[in-house]
Parts: C-alpha cells; structure tokens; sequence
C-alpha cells in the first residue's frame, strides 16, 4: 500500500509507460538501500527513466504534488547517502546507461548518469584513454552517483578526485528544470561554476542526468608491490622514499593491517606472499620506470630496514592477486562480522599522532574491541572499522559506536581533519558535520539548497 497521492500516481499513469514505475515489494528493498545496514529502506516506489527528458517530467509532477525523491545510482555508497527511509520516491538512473562516441582529440566522453564506471573505463580503452576514476566497486557504481559524491578511490593520489575528472553536467533541478552547465569546455571563465555545486552535493540540489568526461592517457606498464611493515611509522617512511626517492610514478599507494589481512583469508580463498605476518602491509602500484634503477631502490628499502619483506607482481594475474588483498576487505569485514565504519581524512603528517590517539582512546573506553584500519595513505584518508563483538547485541554495538564517532571526531577536528574523506554525509554523519565544517558554512550550504529545492524534494535529511 503506498502513501503516494492518488493524483501523483494518476498523472505518472498518464505520461509514463507501463513500466516506468515499480510498486513491487522486491524493487523497494533493493532499490531503497545502499551498502550500509543502519537503515531500513521504506520507500514507497521506484522511477525508472531511460532519458533526461523523463527525469525533468517526473520531477516536475513530483514538485507540484510535494513528493520527496532520492537519486539512485549503483548503491554502493557507505553513508547511507541513497537510502530511502521515509515514504520517498526513488529515482533510478540504471536504465539510462548510454556512452557516447569517445572524442579522441578532445579527451572527452559524454554519457548518461546510469553509465557503470569499469564500463565508462573500457569504452575509453578502446580509444587508448581512461577515466581514472578507480575503486573496488567499479563494476556496479555509476557515474551519475560517483559524481554525486565526488568519488575518490585507489587512485586519487595520481590523479585527484573525481570532480577534476568532470568537464560538463546536465542536471535536473527539483522543479524539473534542465541545467547544461559547461559543455566540453576546459575552460570557462565567466563567474561562479555551477557546475562544482552539484558534485559531491549527494543528490540534495538536483539529479545529475548526463556528464561530459575528461579523459586521459592510458598509463604505461604497471608495476604492483606488497611490502611489509612493522608499523604505521613504517608505512609514512616508506610513502616518503617512495615519492622522494622512488624512480617511478605513483598510481596507488594502499595500506591495510593485520587484521584486515586475517579478515581476507577468512573470507576468501587468496594467496598471502609472505610466510610471516606483518602489523602492516602496503601496496604500492607504479608506472614502470628503468629495471636497474628499480632493483636498486629495493635494495636499498631492505638494507636500511625500511621493510621487512616484499613482492613484486612478475604478471598481471599476480598483480590482480596482490590487489585483491586490498580491494576485498570491505566485502571481506561484512562478510565476517558487522563493521562500524568511518572514512576520515586527516593531513598526511598528523597521521601517526592520530592514530595513537585513536588507539589509547579505544583502550580505555572500549578494551578488547578489534579495529581494522586500512586507507588510501597516500592522500591521508584512513578507513576505520570498527568490528562489533560477537557476544554484543547490534542495537547495543550501535548505540556504543555512535558514542564512539564522538570521540573520533573530537580528534579528527584536533587535527585539522575532515569527518569524511570519500564516502559523504548522506544520513549517518550529518550529526557531525559541525565537526568539519564551521556554522558559517553550514548556512551557506542551507542557503544554497534553499534556492535550488525551496521544498526540500531532493534526497531530503541528507548532509543537513
């Protein structure tokens, strides 16, 4: 039974084919949540539009008949940012997944917000270009959605984050009116880019229908590394050699611990290249640079005990092996445990201070819980997971944890850090985004959406 008006339902009825609303009790669940478990998905329909055209008339009826609506991309978010929990009408992008003729000399594809993001990469193979937008879930997240939440991923220390990768948007605001902001223009100066408002806004201004993409060379051969460490110190000291020293450029730069290590293997049957366990473990992936300057930089790690053990990828199946120990640990935590997690970002240099505050604030206020930690060093975003207790009942685990973010964030704005590095607010963190962003800015950020949704349609209760 849904709680949508009569006369909404009726006029979608009468502009809309058959099947471009879903009511079934199967679509809402799948379509009304996202990767987190916090929240039950309670929407009471899903839109699905194949053009901008469809998106611009649903919102238009949706404002006139005060419908709240949430953007659905692939779902793979980690803040709760897609969930409909409330009533909501989700609006799935899925079915607009076109990609447009890759403009070579340009270094640009245009394609609609439905686009798979390892599908957008193959498409820009065949032209010898890529987005370097990258992360594990690249084989369902979607444009539209990576957009939405300014991505950022394994490789942002290479190439940034996914908001330097967008030249163009088409964007439906909530009265169903189209915005084409920018084009294919690298350059554009004339006044304030609109364009930047709608990229990691979640949703709550508009929905991202169609995007110009900037392109960029293929990389050359890539060389993948594991190396061990025996401690969070380690793991700036070797980022340092590796950037300073290194004869390579870097593409990724990943960290994990143990315990993430030991959550993989339990999860998945994969390969550990080492015969002892480390506290820590990096992996490092570089354009190849000259063999004989590379063998000696290795050398030169062990002998000054920078590391305690190593490999190097000798193929592309090895390679993938290597990346698989990072890339699986967040199936592999929910997998084997009910994860509390967190995506902070802190600089770079405050890191170690950080993380030693961290672990004496869990020691004292939560002995014997287990903490996995794993992140993108490179750009001082660190992933912190908190694992609930077995013997711990879950509405306990959260109540506890949500006493915990307190703390975490109370040292992260010690530091000068931000709540969320890559994954957004969405619902599980706008309690605390004052501890990121100051009340002045916060009114900006109302006052913008105020403008652009005056009823408060677009992903309503999300950031704010």
């Amino acid at each position: 039974m849904t709680g949508l008006p009569p006369a909404f339902l009726a006029d979608v009825a009468r502009d809309f084919p058959a099947d471009f609303l879903s009511l079934d009790p199967s679509d809402l669940a799948t379509f009304g949540r996202d990767w987190t478990k916090v929240h039950e998905p309670r929407p009471s329909a899903v839109a699905l539009p194949r053009s901008t055209a469809e998106v611009s008339r649903l919102l238009a009826l949706c404002s006139a008949h005060r419908v709240p609506v949430v953007p659905s991309g692939g779902r793979t978010g980690l803040a709760a940012g897609a969930v409909a929990a409330h009533g909501e009408v989700v609006v799935s992008l899925g079915r607009m997944r076109r990609m447009d003729e890759v403009d070579v000399l340009g270094g640009t594809v245009r394609v609609q917000a439905g686009a798979v993001t390892e599908e957008v990469h193959r498409h820009a193979a065949a032209a010898g270009l890529t987005w370097p937008v990258d992360f594990a879930s690249k084989g369902s997240s979607q444009v539209g959605g990576n957009i939405a939440t300014n991505a950022g991923g394994v490789k942002v220390i290479r190439y940034g984050l996914t908001r330097h990768w967008v030249l163009g948007l088409e964007v439906v605001l909530a009265s169903g009116e189209v915005l084409e902001l920018n084009g294919a223009l690298e350059k554009n100066n004339t006044g304030i880019d609109l364009r930047q408002l709608f990229i990691g806004s979640e949703g709550t201004l508009g929905i991202i229908t169609e995007a110009t993409l900037k392109l960029t060379r293929l990389p050359g051969k890539l060389d993948v590394f594991l190396f061990a460490v025996p401690d969070l110190a380690g793991v700036l000291a070797l980022f340092r050699e590796a950037r300073m020293a290194g004869p390579f450029v870097i593409t990724a730069y990943e960290f994990f611990t143990d315990k993430c290590m030991a959550r993989v293997k339990r999860h998945r049957s994969v390969r550990d290249p080492f015969t002892d366990s480390s506290a820590y473990y990096v992996l490092l992936e570089v354009e190849r640079g000259e063999p004989e300057a590379l063998e000696a930089w290795i050398a030169d790690l062990f002998e000054r005990g920078l590391v305690t053990d190593g490999t190097l990828a000798q193929h592309a199946g090895e390679a993938a092996s290597l990346w698989a120990l990072r890339e699986s640990i967040s199936e592999s935590l929910s997998a084997t445990g009910l994860p509390h997690k967190n995506d902070v970002a802190l600089p770079i240099k405050e890191l170690p201070g950080f993380c030693a505050e961290l672990e004496s604030v869990f020691d004292s206020r939560y002995p014997g819980w287990e903490i996995a930690l794993f992140g993108h060093i490179g750009d001082g975003n660190l992933h912190i997971n908190v694992m609930k207790p077995d013997a711990m009942d879950k509405a306990a685990f959260l109540a506890k944890t949500h006493e915990a973010d307190h703390a975490i964030f109370t040292l992260v704005k010690k530091y000068q850090g931000s709540i969320s590095a890559e994954h957004g607010v969405g619902l599980l963190k706008k309690d605390y985004l004052g501890y990121t962003r100051a009340p002045a800015e916060i009114a900006l950020m109302r006052a913008i959406k105020s403008v652009l949704d005056p009823l408060g349609l677009m992903n309503p209760g999300k950031i704010l």
